[in-house]
């Protein structure tokens, strides 16, 4: 078995003789590999550093006693170190705890490597506790890199390899920064069933690491091998007011009157103790969701859909063909004068990554108008793209009700829904089952037909008396519910056998696992 270093042949630097694609074939070449020699350092190592500075400081005192029996803690003990010529022994105790620092983070990066293969991901870690964690690549439901601000001044990224099920991703933390966009693309190539991998670009002979530093910080969040430009552009004005006028925000005004009310009543001013929490929760949400919404891009690229977002710690996402099992538009009531959307999806891995609006990254696009939406959901959902796809979405979002294509609740449903019931309906595409309801909280969901796990129809006492039922598309889990309430009883039926039988007949069709399957070598 060899190893060598993920770090020691960066992908961008040029090599006389040597193919710019060389780097990265090595690193998939199912040899172990170590991660960028900074690693320890930035998971955790800055932190010690920090800690034990702060026990220093504190503690200097104790400290020079242990080492110096005949200090009695009084005055400082750099001067007392100086005036009795103890100067050598302290600069041998300082080099002898670098020394011993130096040790932990050399060993721990030596014991941290990662292979690829045709078939996983797999990455051993740990010193005294051994751990393995593997990433199927037929499993794989995104890749991350996350360039983290003191991360990218060392060159360096966090490649996490998203996958089904909970708690199940990879990390590679951390690769040159160069190395990681490298490498996703490799993987991704694996992954897709494609025989070659077009060569990355090479960087120019000129450029140092300075050049390259402020090139990573300026450059668009994309990887440097795909052009494309974002299909949406956020503007500072549409994002601030989003969120002003957001769900968040009525909360928050909510708990405001609520003191206002009780200091009134009562003058007791104890509950702005109680209510302060709350209030710098909401703050440090707001704070966060703006950051990480700055130069936010999504694109299309031929592994995927490409998604970044962030100022000074940026994060950009490839997820693959076939990797999003619902998707759903939705408007809180305060946007709706301003005819703005949030998309946001439901998927089969749980990311410790957070999204533009800092969700586990679900938000695909944390504000858009309705021409925005329907280039979002083409790119993410091809197979919805029709000849009248573009009035179907709008009338799925504006729409309320009556004959607009969708199937709607029967009158008698306002009974249960009195506000809802018109925009509640359902619709069949020649790829997707499309439900819309919702009258103060609009939502519009897309369920793809391939990525159905069931569906099911309830119906209790009341809904049995009015002839109602209860739909449910069952996907993955995720923030997004596929249900749709009051439906009528024979429509849902006709629903449940034509969603029944499309489900089955579009998952024996469905290739996306492998989506460059068959391709010419590039």
């Amino acid at each position: 078995m060899t190893e060598s270093s993920g770090a020691a042949l960066p992908s961008n630097a040029p090599q006389q003789g040597v193919s710019s694609a060389r780097p990265v074939v090595r690193l998939t070449d199912g040899e172990w590999h170590r991660l960028h020699p900074v690693s320890p350092l930035l998971k955790g190592g800055f932190f010690l550093i920090v800690i034990l500075g702060w026990v220093v400081a504190n503690l200097r005192e104790r400290i020079a006693a242990i080492f110096i029996p005949q200090y009695d803690r009084e005055g400082n003990p750099i001067d007392y170190i100086v005036s009795h010529g103890y100067i050598i022994q302290a600069l041998l105790i300082i080099v002898g705890v670098l020394i011993v620092l130096i040790g932990v983070f050399y060993v721990s990066w030596r014991m941290h490597t990662f292979r690829i293969t045709d078939e996983v991901v797999e990455v051993r870690s740990g010193v005294f506790v051994r751990t393995n964690r593997k990433a199927r690549l037929d499993r794989i439901q995104g890749i991350n890199i996350v360039r983290p601000l003191v991360a990218r001044l060392f060159g360096a990224a966090k490649l996490e390899i998203n996958q089904a099920g909970h708690d199940a991703n990879v990390n590679l933390s951390y690769l040159g920064s160069g190395a990681a966009d490298d490498l996703r693309r490799e993987i991704l190539r694996l992954a897709s069933g494609t025989h070659a991998a077009a060569a990355p670009a090479a960087a120019t002979a000129g450029d140092t690491v300075i050049d390259r530093r402020v090139n990573e910080f300026l450059a668009p969040l994309q990887d440097t091998t795909t052009p494309p430009e974002s299909i949406v552009k956020i503007h500072l004005g549409r994002l601030i007011g989003s969120m002003i006028l957001g769900t968040g925000s009525t909360f928050m005004l909510l708990i405001i009157a609520g003191i206002v009310v009780w200091i009134s009543i009562t003058g007791n001013f104890f509950a702005l103790v109680i209510a302060f929490p709350s209030v710098l929760g909401f703050g440090s949400y707001y704070v966060r969701r703006f950051s990480k919404s700055l130069r936010y891009s999504i694109s299309g690229t031929p592994d995927g859909v490409r998604v970044g977002f962030g100022l000074l710690s940026t994060t950009n996402e490839t997820l693959p063909p076939g990797r999003i099992h619902s998707v759903e538009v939705f408007q809180p009531l305060f946007w709706r004068p301003f005819g703005w959307w949030e998309v946001r999806v439901n998927r089969a891995s749980h990311s410790r990554t957070r999204g533009a609006d800092n969700q586990a990254n679900t938000t695909l696009l944390p504000v858009g108008n309705i021409a925005e939406v329907t280039k979002v959901l083409e790119l993410l959902l091809p197979d919805l793209v029709g000849e009248d796809s573009v009035a179907m979405i709008e009338r799925g979002l504006r729409s309320r009700g009556g004959d607009d294509g969708f199937t709607n609740s029967p009158l008698r449903a306002a009974w249960l829904r009195p506000l809802s019931w018109r925009r509640n309906g359902f619709l069949v595409t020649p790829g997707s089952f499309v439900l819309r309801k919702g009258a103060v909280w609009r939502r519009f969901i897309v369920v793809p037909q391939p990525r159905l796990q069931s569906v099911a129809i309830e119906q209790g006492p009341v809904l049995r008396m009015l002839r109602l039922v209860d739909v449910h598309l069952h996907t993955v889990h995720g923030p997004i519910r596929a249900h749709l309430d009051v439906v009528d009883q024979d429509a849902a039926i006709a629903f449940f056998d034509t969603v029944a039988t499309a489900a089955v007949a579009a998952g024996q069709r469905d290739t996306s696992h492998r989506w460059r399957e068959g391709d010419a070598p590039a």
